[in-house]
């Protein structure tokens, strides 16, 4: 009897927590409603299986609980009972089947009006592609990939002239536009999901798979690998911001074409130098870092890289956490760079100043450090030389001070917090992977033995 009751419980809780529970879908954000309806239908047909399943279990528990004064009858066949149960399970299983496959029908059916993006996956960065005038993009390969041609696209073709390159992990789409999405993956099994659009499907090494849908609600979704790509493929966030059709025209004109990403730089070293004379006082006059003034090195890092984060402090997206007093004296200081030229000479002649490589030797262990290392070797290099591909920069000769503090930051959501901070919230996932300071130390240790590594 004790069982009974319990598998009764069981269903009655079952029930409850089901319509109670605050786990359920995201709001839907695009046209696949028949999805939802298709699971809600799967849920009804194994929800309603398990309820008279159980009660029928509880209720023969019941009615046949041992008697000493009654005996079992043995029955090893009944044709009738079997008939029933093979077609009830028969329509049950079609039940959940076949609008399965109606779905399926739609889902690989690609309206004749949609728009083409292309979404590249990579351990732990999205970047995306699309095309230009033409409508068309231009060919890839693999062995065409390289820092300065991260889409691997085909300089002999045409077509790919003037594809628009998205190398940062945010896309832009057009609500109400039928958007036809290319998936392709540089190096392993990757899975492309936006929960509100209802729609995944696997990046396969090798080929090229997609899936489509319509933006139906303006606004900013995470999108997520869902597969497991590595230690870290948790950290592997994106974002595909719903815009009107005035703010997509806008974002589409800031886009470089594939040709300008290959044009000549035009940035004025000479001019940088003069605007950097306002900065020697702390970062030194050849950029060499003060840990006195808790300035870190400019010199020698990549130009990209330091263009982005002069670009935060001004337009306050780092340096705004009341605990980052730092960040708050460099956000004040980059009003001394009045627009983004002033921002992109300075960030070419720190570029082209030579790294000083005689860094302090850091406590901790570089043996262990180097184990921790290996998960952001992926994105910032095996000789931590950086990235341009994955927007990782060099880590390799900062002072080893500096390092921890911005790992402490990461961690402490002090830096990397701000949604326009496309990068940083990566690196508040990553940065926990260090469990304890003696890991952050090790790691440090290892990144500065590195500094001499070509």
């Amino acid at each position: 009897m004790t069982i009974a009751f319990v598998i009764i419980l069981l269903v009655i809780a079952t029930l409850v927590f089901h319509f109670i529970s605050p786990w359920w879908f995201t709001p839907l954000a695009s046209n696949w409603q028949t999805i939802d309806n298709t699971i809600n239908l799967s849920l009804w047909v194994v929800g309603a299986v398990f309820v008279v399943v159980s009660l029928f279990l509880a209720f023969v528990i019941i009615k046949f609980r041992h008697n000493k004064n009654r005996r079992a009858d043995y029955e090893p066949e009944n044709n009738k009972l079997e008939g029933w149960l093979t077609l009830v399970t028969t329509l049950g299983v079609a039940a959940m089947l076949a609008p399965g496959l109606v779905v399926w029908g739609q889902f690989i059916s690609v309206p004749e009006n949609s728009k083409i993006v292309e979404v590249v996956g990579q351990q732990w960065h999205w970047s995306y592609r699309l095309p230009g005038k033409d409508g068309k993009l231009g060919k890839t390969a693999i062995k065409l990939i390289s820092e300065e041609n991260p889409f691997g696209i085909d300089v002999n073709d045409i077509n790919g002239a003037d594809d628009l390159l998205v190398k940062s992990n945010e896309l832009h789409l057009l609500i109400e536009q039928p958007v036809k999405v290319l998936l392709r993956s540089k190096d392993v099994l990757h899975n492309f999901a936006v929960p509100q659009f209802r729609v995944k499907m696997d990046l396969v090494p090798g080929t090229v798979t997609f899936v489509w849908f319509i933006p139906t609600k303006l606004g900013r979704y995470e999108l997520l690998c869902e597969e497991l790509c590595g230690i870290a493929h948790f950290t592997m966030r994106g974002y595909i911001k719903v815009v009107s059709a005035s703010d997509y025209q806008t974002w589409l004109t800031s886009l470089p074409t594939f040709t300008q990403t290959l044009a000549r730089d035009t940035a004025n070293i000479a001019q940088g130098k003069q605007l950097y004379t306002g900065c020697v006082s702390c970062h030194g006059i050849d950029g060499q870092g003060n840990e006195a003034m808790n300035a870190p090195k400019l010199m020698g890092l990549s130009r990209w890289y330091l263009h982005r984060q002069l670009s935060y402090f001004k337009r306050k997206i780092r340096g705004q956490n009341s605990d980052d007093l730092y960040g708050q004296q460099m956000s004040a200081m980059s009003a001394l760079l009045p627009d983004d030229k002033a921002i992109a000479d300075v960030s070419a002649y720190l570029s082209s100043l030579t790294a000083i490589e005689s860094i302090p030797v850091s406590t901790g262990d570089a043996i262990k450090g180097k184990a921790f290392y290996k998960n952001c070797s992926y994105c910032h290099g095996e000789h931590a030389q950086g990235n341009y591909a994955m927007n990782a920069p060099k880590l390799a000769g900062q002072y080893p001070w500096y390092l921890k503090r911005q790992i402490s930051s990461f961690q402490q959501g002090i830096r990397g917090a701000h949604p326009a901070d496309l990068y940083g919230k990566q690196m508040i996932l990553m940065s926990k992977t260090l469990h304890d300071e003696r890991a952050i130390n090790d790691v440090v240790s290892y990144i500065n033995s590195l500094t001499n590594v070509r």
